[in-house]
Protein backbone atom coordinates (compact mmCIF):
# COMPACT_ATOMS: atom_id res chain seq x y z
CA UNK A 1 0.00 0.00 0.00
CA UNK A 2 0.85 3.43 -1.05
CA UNK A 3 2.37 5.22 2.07
CA UNK A 4 2.04 9.29 2.06
CA UNK A 5 5.51 11.37 2.88
CA UNK A 6 6.33 12.21 6.28
CA UNK A 7 5.39 15.76 5.71
CA UNK A 8 1.77 15.19 5.23
CA UNK A 9 2.11 14.12 8.56
CA UNK A 10 3.31 17.19 10.40
CA UNK A 11 0.36 18.93 8.07
CA UNK A 12 -1.74 16.30 9.42
CA UNK A 13 -1.10 16.62 13.15
CA UNK A 14 -0.99 20.58 12.58
CA UNK A 15 -4.73 20.37 11.56
CA UNK A 16 -5.26 17.69 14.71
CA UNK A 17 -4.03 20.30 16.98
CA UNK A 18 -5.84 23.46 15.69
CA UNK A 19 -8.23 23.44 18.92
CA UNK A 20 -9.17 26.51 19.83
CA UNK A 21 -10.74 27.14 23.28
CA UNK A 22 -12.77 24.48 25.38
CA UNK A 23 -16.06 24.72 24.50
CA UNK A 24 -18.47 24.72 27.70
CA UNK A 25 -19.45 21.02 28.16
CA UNK A 26 -22.55 19.49 29.02
CA UNK A 27 -23.46 18.31 32.43
CA UNK A 28 -21.43 15.29 33.37
CA UNK A 29 -22.68 14.97 36.78
CA UNK A 30 -24.92 11.74 35.83
CA UNK A 31 -21.95 9.77 33.61
CA UNK A 32 -18.59 9.51 35.77
CA UNK A 33 -17.44 8.03 38.81
CA UNK A 34 -16.76 10.07 42.05
CA UNK A 35 -13.16 10.67 42.49
CA UNK A 36 -14.32 11.65 45.99
CA UNK A 37 -16.57 8.23 46.92
CA UNK A 38 -15.73 5.69 44.17
CA UNK A 39 -17.84 2.62 44.27
CA UNK A 40 -17.24 -1.11 42.42
CA UNK A 41 -19.70 -3.59 41.81
CA UNK A 42 -20.51 -6.00 45.01
CA UNK A 43 -20.57 -9.41 43.07
CA UNK A 44 -21.80 -13.34 44.20
CA UNK A 45 -19.10 -15.14 45.34
CA UNK A 46 -19.41 -18.07 43.07
CA UNK A 47 -16.78 -21.41 43.61
CA UNK A 48 -13.74 -20.97 41.69
CA UNK A 49 -11.03 -23.58 40.38
CA UNK A 50 -7.65 -22.64 42.43
CA UNK A 51 -5.63 -20.52 40.33
CA UNK A 52 -8.87 -17.56 39.14
CA UNK A 53 -9.55 -14.60 40.95
CA UNK A 54 -12.04 -11.75 40.30
CA UNK A 55 -10.87 -8.67 39.09
CA UNK A 56 -12.95 -5.10 39.06
CA UNK A 57 -12.38 -3.68 35.53
CA UNK A 58 -13.50 0.01 34.92
CA UNK A 59 -16.34 -0.78 32.54
CA UNK A 60 -16.82 -4.21 33.02
CA UNK A 61 -17.22 -4.46 36.64
CA UNK A 62 -16.56 -7.50 38.43
CA UNK A 63 -14.46 -10.07 36.12
CA UNK A 64 -12.83 -13.52 35.90
CA UNK A 65 -9.08 -13.57 35.69
CA UNK A 66 -6.34 -16.15 35.56
CA UNK A 67 -3.47 -16.42 37.86
CA UNK A 68 -1.85 -13.29 35.87
CA UNK A 69 -4.73 -11.10 36.31
CA UNK A 70 -5.78 -11.55 32.63
CA UNK A 71 -9.16 -11.22 31.90
CA UNK A 72 -10.86 -14.06 30.99
CA UNK A 73 -14.03 -14.23 27.95
CA UNK A 74 -16.43 -16.34 26.27
CA UNK A 75 -17.30 -16.06 22.46
CA UNK A 76 -21.13 -16.92 22.53
CA UNK A 77 -22.95 -17.63 19.41
CA UNK A 78 -25.43 -14.73 18.45
CA UNK A 79 -27.80 -16.14 16.32
CA UNK A 80 -27.82 -17.96 12.96
CA UNK A 81 -27.78 -15.09 10.82
CA UNK A 82 -24.09 -14.64 11.50
CA UNK A 83 -24.10 -18.92 10.77
CA UNK A 84 -21.88 -21.08 12.72
CA UNK A 85 -19.97 -18.63 14.60
CA UNK A 86 -18.80 -18.08 18.02
CA UNK A 87 -19.37 -20.96 20.70
CA UNK A 88 -22.44 -22.59 21.76
CA UNK A 89 -23.13 -23.53 25.30
CA UNK A 90 -22.39 -26.70 24.72
CA UNK A 91 -18.42 -26.21 26.11
CA UNK A 92 -17.27 -27.04 22.42
CA UNK A 93 -14.83 -24.25 21.11
CA UNK A 94 -15.01 -23.24 17.46
CA UNK A 95 -11.89 -21.31 18.33
CA UNK A 96 -9.13 -22.99 16.78
CA UNK A 97 -5.43 -23.25 14.97
CA UNK A 98 -6.99 -23.24 11.79
CA UNK A 99 -6.03 -19.72 9.75
CA UNK A 100 -8.64 -18.79 7.54
CA UNK A 101 -7.32 -17.30 4.07
CA UNK A 102 -11.16 -16.27 2.99
CA UNK A 103 -14.21 -14.33 3.50
CA UNK A 104 -17.04 -17.00 5.35
CA UNK A 105 -20.18 -15.18 2.82
CA UNK A 106 -21.44 -14.75 6.14
CA UNK A 107 -21.38 -11.46 7.40
CA UNK A 108 -23.05 -9.55 3.54
CA UNK A 109 -21.85 -7.46 2.28
CA UNK A 110 -18.69 -9.53 1.60
CA UNK A 111 -19.62 -13.01 -0.57
CA UNK A 112 -17.62 -15.70 0.52
CA UNK A 113 -14.38 -16.98 -1.34
CA UNK A 114 -12.42 -13.09 -1.57
CA UNK A 115 -9.17 -13.32 0.37
CA UNK A 116 -8.21 -11.95 3.25
CA UNK A 117 -6.05 -8.99 3.95
CA UNK A 118 -2.51 -9.38 5.29
CA UNK A 119 -2.54 -13.20 5.12
CA UNK A 120 1.43 -13.69 5.30
CA UNK A 121 0.96 -12.26 9.16
CA UNK A 122 -2.90 -13.91 9.63
CA UNK A 123 -2.80 -15.62 12.94
CA UNK A 124 -5.24 -18.10 13.67
CA UNK A 125 -7.75 -18.06 16.42
CA UNK A 126 -6.19 -20.07 18.93
CA UNK A 127 -2.55 -16.96 18.29
CA UNK A 128 -5.20 -13.89 19.40
CA UNK A 129 -7.84 -16.00 22.24
CA UNK A 130 -5.69 -18.38 24.20
CA UNK A 131 -7.93 -20.99 25.34
CA UNK A 132 -7.65 -21.44 29.24
CA UNK A 133 -6.12 -24.77 29.58
CA UNK A 134 -6.52 -26.61 32.86
CA UNK A 135 -3.65 -28.50 34.64
CA UNK A 136 -3.34 -31.56 34.88
CA UNK A 137 -5.85 -33.36 37.48
CA UNK A 138 -7.79 -30.19 37.68
CA UNK A 139 -11.80 -30.53 38.66
CA UNK A 140 -14.87 -29.39 37.77
CA UNK A 141 -16.12 -26.52 40.49
CA UNK A 142 -19.71 -25.35 40.29
CA UNK A 143 -20.47 -23.85 36.52
CA UNK A 144 -16.32 -24.33 36.09
CA UNK A 145 -16.79 -27.47 33.65
CA UNK A 146 -13.98 -28.93 31.45
CA UNK A 147 -13.99 -30.07 28.00
CA UNK A 148 -11.59 -31.35 25.12
CA UNK A 149 -9.79 -29.74 22.55
CA UNK A 150 -9.13 -31.72 19.08
CA UNK A 151 -5.64 -31.60 20.60
CA UNK A 152 -6.43 -33.64 23.54
CA UNK A 153 -5.84 -30.90 25.61
CA UNK A 154 -8.64 -30.01 29.24
CA UNK A 155 -9.96 -26.49 28.46
CA UNK A 156 -12.26 -24.68 31.20
CA UNK A 157 -15.54 -23.53 30.50
CA UNK A 158 -17.74 -21.13 32.49
CA UNK A 159 -21.69 -21.62 32.29
CA UNK A 160 -21.06 -23.73 29.42
CA UNK A 161 -18.85 -21.27 27.33
CA UNK A 162 -15.66 -21.91 26.77
CA UNK A 163 -13.07 -19.85 28.16
CA UNK A 164 -10.01 -17.55 26.78
CA UNK A 165 -7.74 -14.75 27.20
CA UNK A 166 -6.47 -11.84 24.60
CA UNK A 167 -3.48 -10.89 23.48
CA UNK A 168 -4.72 -7.52 23.55
CA UNK A 169 -4.80 -7.39 27.94
CA UNK A 170 -1.07 -6.23 28.91
CA UNK A 171 -1.69 -6.20 32.21
CA UNK A 172 -4.07 -6.69 35.07
CA UNK A 173 -7.05 -5.30 34.77
CA UNK A 174 -7.08 -4.85 31.53
CA UNK A 175 -10.00 -5.86 29.21
CA UNK A 176 -8.75 -4.64 25.65
CA UNK A 177 -10.21 -7.72 24.48
CA UNK A 178 -13.33 -6.60 24.26
CA UNK A 179 -14.29 -5.43 20.86
CA UNK A 180 -16.26 -2.77 21.19
CA UNK A 181 -19.06 -0.92 23.74
CA UNK A 182 -22.27 -1.87 21.88
CA UNK A 183 -23.71 -5.37 20.71
CA UNK A 184 -26.09 -4.85 17.75
CA UNK A 185 -27.87 -7.34 16.05
CA UNK A 186 -25.70 -6.52 12.68
CA UNK A 187 -22.60 -6.86 14.33
CA UNK A 188 -20.59 -10.09 14.39
CA UNK A 189 -20.30 -12.45 17.31
CA UNK A 190 -18.27 -10.57 19.40
CA UNK A 191 -15.97 -11.70 22.40
CA UNK A 192 -17.22 -10.74 26.25
CA UNK A 193 -15.43 -10.58 29.43
CA UNK A 194 -17.12 -13.10 31.83
CA UNK A 195 -17.60 -12.67 35.30
CA UNK A 196 -19.43 -13.37 38.43
CA UNK A 197 -23.24 -12.33 38.87
CA UNK A 198 -23.76 -9.21 40.48
CA UNK A 199 -25.09 -9.22 44.17
CA UNK A 200 -28.49 -7.83 43.97
CA UNK A 201 -31.72 -9.05 45.15
CA UNK A 202 -33.84 -11.48 42.34
CA UNK A 203 -35.84 -8.03 41.20
CA UNK A 204 -33.72 -6.38 39.89
CA UNK A 205 -30.51 -7.19 37.27
CA UNK A 206 -27.41 -5.19 36.15
CA UNK A 207 -27.11 -4.06 32.30
CA UNK A 208 -23.55 -2.93 30.44
CA UNK A 209 -23.84 1.14 29.53
CA UNK A 210 -21.06 3.16 27.51
CA UNK A 211 -20.57 4.71 31.13
CA UNK A 212 -21.39 2.11 33.75
CA UNK A 213 -22.92 -0.53 35.45
CA UNK A 214 -26.71 0.36 35.07
CA UNK A 215 -29.37 -0.47 37.76
CA UNK A 216 -32.38 -1.87 36.55
CA UNK A 217 -35.57 -3.57 37.86
CA UNK A 218 -37.01 -7.17 36.52
CA UNK A 219 -38.54 -5.80 33.59
CA UNK A 220 -35.77 -3.77 32.64
CA UNK A 221 -36.47 -0.75 33.44
CA UNK A 222 -34.47 1.75 34.92
CA UNK A 223 -34.59 2.52 38.79
CA UNK A 224 -33.43 5.91 40.24
CA UNK A 225 -32.92 7.55 43.23
CA UNK A 226 -34.04 11.33 44.59
CA UNK A 227 -32.35 14.02 46.20
CA UNK A 228 -35.14 14.86 48.33
CA UNK A 229 -35.00 11.75 49.92
CA UNK A 230 -33.15 11.20 53.23
CA UNK A 231 -30.81 8.34 54.18
CA UNK A 232 -33.33 5.09 53.78
CA UNK A 233 -36.11 6.90 53.85
CA UNK A 234 -38.24 8.00 51.66
CA UNK A 235 -39.97 11.31 51.27
CA UNK A 236 -41.66 10.59 47.93
CA UNK A 237 -45.65 10.78 48.75
CA UNK A 238 -48.50 12.54 47.22
CA UNK A 239 -47.51 14.54 44.12
CA UNK A 240 -44.47 12.68 43.97
CA UNK A 241 -46.40 9.24 42.80
CA UNK A 242 -47.71 10.52 40.12
CA UNK A 243 -44.74 10.30 38.52
CA UNK A 244 -42.59 8.26 40.79
CA UNK A 245 -43.42 4.10 41.48
CA UNK A 246 -41.37 3.31 44.75
CA UNK A 247 -39.73 -0.46 44.16
CA UNK A 248 -42.10 -2.17 46.45
CA UNK A 249 -39.56 -5.40 48.07
CA UNK A 250 -41.75 -8.46 49.17
CA UNK A 251 -42.56 -9.55 52.94
CA UNK A 252 -39.85 -11.84 52.95
CA UNK A 253 -36.99 -9.29 51.59
CA UNK A 254 -34.01 -9.21 54.00
CA UNK A 255 -31.59 -6.23 54.47
CA UNK A 256 -28.24 -7.33 53.33
CA UNK A 257 -24.99 -5.63 52.44
CA UNK A 258 -25.36 -2.43 50.26
CA UNK A 259 -29.28 -3.23 50.55
CA UNK A 260 -31.54 -1.91 53.29
CA UNK A 261 -35.86 -2.71 53.34
CA UNK A 262 -37.50 0.33 54.75
CA UNK A 263 -41.18 0.74 55.88
CA UNK A 264 -43.02 3.14 53.71
CA UNK A 265 -46.21 2.79 55.79
CA UNK A 266 -47.06 -0.08 57.79
CA UNK A 267 -46.91 -3.16 56.13
CA UNK A 268 -45.49 -1.39 53.04
CA UNK A 269 -41.67 -2.19 52.72
CA UNK A 270 -39.31 -0.36 49.87
CA UNK A 271 -35.83 -1.43 48.63
CA UNK A 272 -33.15 0.77 49.09
CA UNK A 273 -29.47 0.63 47.80
CA UNK A 274 -26.64 2.50 49.49
CA UNK A 275 -29.31 4.11 51.34
CA UNK A 276 -30.77 5.59 48.72
CA UNK A 277 -34.51 4.39 48.22
CA UNK A 278 -35.31 3.11 44.74
CA UNK A 279 -38.27 3.87 42.08
CA UNK A 280 -39.09 3.65 38.66
CA UNK A 281 -40.14 6.70 36.28
CA UNK A 282 -43.73 5.99 34.95
CA UNK A 283 -43.23 7.95 31.94
CA UNK A 284 -40.20 6.15 30.91
CA UNK A 285 -40.85 5.21 27.82
CA UNK A 286 -39.08 2.04 27.68
CA UNK A 287 -36.56 -0.44 29.06
CA UNK A 288 -32.68 1.42 30.39
CA UNK A 289 -34.13 4.90 30.10
CA UNK A 290 -32.21 7.91 31.28
CA UNK A 291 -35.26 9.69 30.77
CA UNK A 292 -36.00 10.24 34.56
CA UNK A 293 -32.70 11.66 35.07
CA UNK A 294 -33.82 14.99 33.61
CA UNK A 295 -36.04 15.80 36.09
CA UNK A 296 -33.93 17.67 38.78
CA UNK A 297 -32.80 16.30 41.74
CA UNK A 298 -33.70 12.44 40.38
CA UNK A 299 -30.95 10.24 39.22
CA UNK A 300 -30.41 7.02 37.37
CA UNK A 301 -28.73 4.35 39.64
CA UNK A 302 -25.27 2.30 38.84
CA UNK A 303 -23.75 -0.06 40.81
CA UNK A 304 -20.57 1.48 39.32
CA UNK A 305 -19.16 4.11 36.75
CA UNK A 306 -16.57 4.64 34.47
CA UNK A 307 -14.20 7.08 35.71
CA UNK A 308 -13.75 10.41 33.87
CA UNK A 309 -12.16 10.75 30.95
CA UNK A 310 -8.67 12.34 30.18
CA UNK A 311 -9.40 16.15 30.56
CA UNK A 312 -8.73 17.04 27.01
CA UNK A 313 -12.48 15.34 26.50
CA UNK A 314 -16.08 17.18 26.65
CA UNK A 315 -19.61 16.52 27.06
CA UNK A 316 -21.91 17.37 24.25
CA UNK A 317 -25.14 17.77 23.70
CA UNK A 318 -25.92 16.20 20.22
CA UNK A 319 -29.59 15.74 17.94
CA UNK A 320 -29.99 12.46 19.80
CA UNK A 321 -28.17 12.60 22.92
CA UNK A 322 -24.92 13.11 24.62
CA UNK A 323 -21.56 12.25 22.98
CA UNK A 324 -18.25 12.42 24.06
CA UNK A 325 -16.19 15.03 22.17
CA UNK A 326 -12.81 16.68 22.07
CA UNK A 327 -11.62 19.61 23.48
CA UNK A 328 -13.01 21.50 20.83
CA UNK A 329 -16.44 19.90 20.96
CA UNK A 330 -16.20 17.65 17.91
CA UNK A 331 -17.73 14.25 18.19
CA UNK A 332 -15.40 11.55 19.62
CA UNK A 333 -16.10 8.28 16.99
CA UNK A 334 -15.01 4.43 17.84
CA UNK A 335 -14.63 2.31 14.98
CA UNK A 336 -15.69 -1.14 15.28
CA UNK A 337 -14.09 -4.13 12.77
CA UNK A 338 -14.67 -7.55 12.80
CA UNK A 339 -13.35 -9.53 9.59
CA UNK A 340 -15.70 -12.31 7.62
CA UNK A 341 -13.43 -15.33 8.77
CA UNK A 342 -15.18 -18.10 10.40
CA UNK A 343 -13.49 -16.88 13.63
CA UNK A 344 -14.54 -13.32 12.80
CA UNK A 345 -11.00 -11.65 14.30
CA UNK A 346 -11.43 -8.01 15.27
CA UNK A 347 -9.99 -5.38 12.68
CA UNK A 348 -10.38 -2.49 14.70
CA UNK A 349 -7.29 -2.17 16.23
CA UNK A 350 -3.82 -1.01 15.64
CA UNK A 351 -1.96 -4.56 15.48
CA UNK A 352 -4.69 -6.19 13.14
CA UNK A 353 -4.85 -5.23 9.23
CA UNK A 354 -5.97 -1.94 8.96
CA UNK A 355 -7.16 -2.10 4.99
CA UNK A 356 -10.62 -2.66 6.60
CA UNK A 357 -10.66 1.12 7.68
CA UNK A 358 -8.96 2.85 5.33
CA UNK A 359 -11.43 1.47 2.83
CA UNK A 360 -14.17 2.79 4.67
CA UNK A 361 -12.97 6.47 5.57
CA UNK A 362 -11.22 6.90 2.52
CA UNK A 363 -11.43 4.57 -0.48
CA UNK A 364 -7.96 2.94 0.46
CA UNK A 365 -6.28 6.81 0.29
CA UNK A 366 -4.67 7.19 3.44
CA UNK A 367 -4.18 11.13 2.89
CA UNK A 368 -8.21 10.84 2.65
CA UNK A 369 -9.34 8.53 5.36
CA UNK A 370 -6.58 10.90 8.18
CA UNK A 371 -8.90 14.17 6.67
CA UNK A 372 -12.03 13.00 7.16
CA UNK A 373 -11.78 10.64 10.59
CA UNK A 374 -8.45 12.01 12.25
CA UNK A 375 -7.44 10.81 15.02
CA UNK A 376 -7.69 12.91 18.55
CA UNK A 377 -3.79 13.74 18.85
CA UNK A 378 -2.48 13.54 22.58
CA UNK A 379 -0.43 16.28 23.80
CA UNK A 380 2.71 16.23 24.82
CA UNK A 381 2.85 15.08 28.47
CA UNK A 382 -0.72 14.25 28.56
CA UNK A 383 -1.54 10.72 30.01
CA UNK A 384 -4.65 9.36 31.66
CA UNK A 385 -5.49 8.62 35.34
CA UNK A 386 -7.92 5.48 33.91
CA UNK A 387 -6.56 2.47 32.93
CA UNK A 388 -9.32 1.98 30.12
CA UNK A 389 -7.99 4.93 28.37
CA UNK A 390 -4.11 5.61 26.93
CA UNK A 391 -2.15 7.29 25.14
CA UNK A 392 -0.19 5.10 22.22
CA UNK A 393 1.83 5.83 18.78
CA UNK A 394 0.46 5.22 15.14
CA UNK A 395 1.92 5.33 12.25
CA UNK A 396 -0.49 7.47 9.32
CA UNK A 397 -1.92 4.22 8.42
CA UNK A 398 -3.35 2.95 11.77
CA UNK A 399 -0.35 1.01 12.81
CA UNK A 400 1.16 0.67 15.78
CA UNK A 401 4.05 2.74 16.21
CA UNK A 402 7.03 3.66 18.45
CA UNK A 403 7.46 6.94 19.64
CA UNK A 404 10.75 7.69 17.93
CA UNK A 405 9.52 6.55 14.30
CA UNK A 406 9.52 9.60 11.80
CA UNK A 407 5.95 8.90 11.02
CA UNK A 408 4.68 8.08 14.74
CA UNK A 409 1.11 10.00 15.86
CA UNK A 410 0.48 10.30 19.55
CA UNK A 411 -2.88 9.75 20.10
CA UNK A 412 -5.76 9.34 22.86
CA UNK A 413 -6.94 5.71 22.80
CA UNK A 414 -10.13 3.89 24.59
CA UNK A 415 -9.42 0.27 25.07
CA UNK A 416 -6.29 0.51 23.45
CA UNK A 417 -8.20 1.78 20.12
CA UNK A 418 -7.78 5.47 18.63
CA UNK A 419 -10.31 7.64 18.77
CA UNK A 420 -11.71 9.61 15.95
CA UNK A 421 -13.55 13.12 14.99
CA UNK A 422 -15.36 13.51 11.67
CA UNK A 423 -13.96 16.43 9.16
CA UNK A 424 -17.79 16.65 8.38
CA UNK A 425 -19.07 18.24 11.92
CA UNK A 426 -18.40 21.64 11.81
CA UNK A 427 -19.85 22.39 15.10
CA UNK A 428 -20.11 21.25 18.88
CA UNK A 429 -22.72 18.45 19.01
CA UNK A 430 -22.61 17.29 15.38
CA UNK A 431 -22.24 13.80 14.36
CA UNK A 432 -22.93 13.15 10.90
CA UNK A 433 -19.75 10.89 11.24
CA UNK A 434 -22.28 8.60 13.14
CA UNK A 435 -23.16 5.11 11.62
CA UNK A 436 -20.46 5.61 8.90
CA UNK A 437 -19.79 2.44 7.27
CA UNK A 438 -21.38 -1.38 6.80
CA UNK A 439 -24.49 -1.81 8.28
CA UNK A 440 -24.92 1.69 10.01
CA UNK A 441 -21.01 1.02 11.23
CA UNK A 442 -21.69 -1.96 13.54
CA UNK A 443 -19.78 -4.35 11.32
CA UNK A 444 -17.23 -2.16 9.90
CA UNK A 445 -17.23 1.57 10.40
CA UNK A 446 -17.75 4.53 12.95
CA UNK A 447 -20.17 4.79 15.23
CA UNK A 448 -20.25 8.17 17.65
CA UNK A 449 -19.06 7.90 21.34
CA UNK A 450 -22.72 7.97 22.75
CA UNK A 451 -22.89 8.10 26.10
CA UNK A 452 -26.76 8.95 25.99
CA UNK A 453 -28.77 8.19 22.79
CA UNK A 454 -32.29 8.35 23.33
CA UNK A 455 -33.93 7.51 20.29
CA UNK A 456 -31.52 4.71 18.64
CA UNK A 457 -29.92 2.45 22.19
CA UNK A 458 -26.39 3.06 20.54
CA UNK A 459 -24.93 3.75 24.46
CA UNK A 460 -25.80 0.49 25.32
CA UNK A 461 -23.22 -1.80 25.45
CA UNK A 462 -25.45 -5.14 25.68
Amino acid sequence: MQRVQSASVIAIASLFAAAGTTVQAADVSEYWQDPANPTQEAYVEVPMPEGFQVIINELEGPVFANADGMTLYSWPLKDLRNGDTGDRKDGVSNCTDHVYTESSGLMSPYPAGLLLPDLENRPSCVDIWPPVIAAEGAEPVGKWKLVEREDGSQQWTYDGYPLYTSVLDEKPGDANGGQKIQDANDGPAIRKPVGPPPNVPPSFAVVQMANGRLLVDFDGFSVYSWDGDDVNKSNCYGDCLRDWEPVLAPETAQSQGEWTIIERSPGIKQWSFRGKPLYTYIDDPRTRALFGSDVPGWHNVYTQRLPAPPSAFTVQAAHLGHVLADSRGHTVYLYNCADDAIDQLACDHPDTPQVYRLTICGGLDVERCNRTFPPVMAAEGAKSDSQIWSVIYIDEEGRTAQPEDVDALRVWAFRDRPVYTFAGDLKPGDSEGDAWGEFNGYRNGFKAFWLRDDFLDNAFSR
